[in-house]
């Protein structure tokens, strides 16, 4: 039997009690310390941890859009089609800054339905137009 695991996104910053807030405000979640580690914040939803914030007094904003770098990872987050006019303000509001827009064919009004941006300490998030999505349930055991 495999041993039980949870694994989580974690976002390196030198300060980061503001982009915690930033990503709770955000995703509509809540902030608290990781049991153990004084330098991760834990930010979570109604379906648990989503994401992590951990202090690395070294760490330098990822250089991506140059078109020299690649963009490594960045979070995706999904919006209502209808929604993602609003969910662009509420983030920009927040202190998103937007990079990038791109039309993916999926729209029919010829707006742009992937938009990039980055957070407040340079990381990389999107938001897409997508319907929502839902967790598979816990698979069943007998």
């Amino acid at each position: 039997m495999p041993v039980l695991k949870t694994s989580v996104l974690v976002l390196d910053s030198t300060d980061p009690e503001p982009l915690a807030r930033f990503y709770a405000e955000l995703l509509g979640a809540t902030v608290r310390p990781a049991g153990g580690d004084n330098d991760l914040l834990l930010i979570s939803g109604h379906d648990g941890v989503v994401l992590g914030i951990r202090r690395d007094l070294g760490q330098a904003p990822p250089s991506w859009p140059r078109p020299e770098d690649s963009q490594q990872a960045h979070l995706q987050i999904f919006v209502a089609p209808e929604a993602l006019d609003e969910a662009e303000r509420e983030v920009v509001s927040l202190g998103a800054r937007p990079i990038a827009v791109e039309h993916d064919g999926t729209r029919t009004d010829r707006r742009t339905d992937v938009r990039r941006y980055t957070d407040p300490a340079g990381h990389a998030f999107v938001l897409t137009a997508m319907a929502p999505v839902v967790s598979d349930p816990a698979p069943q055991v007998s």
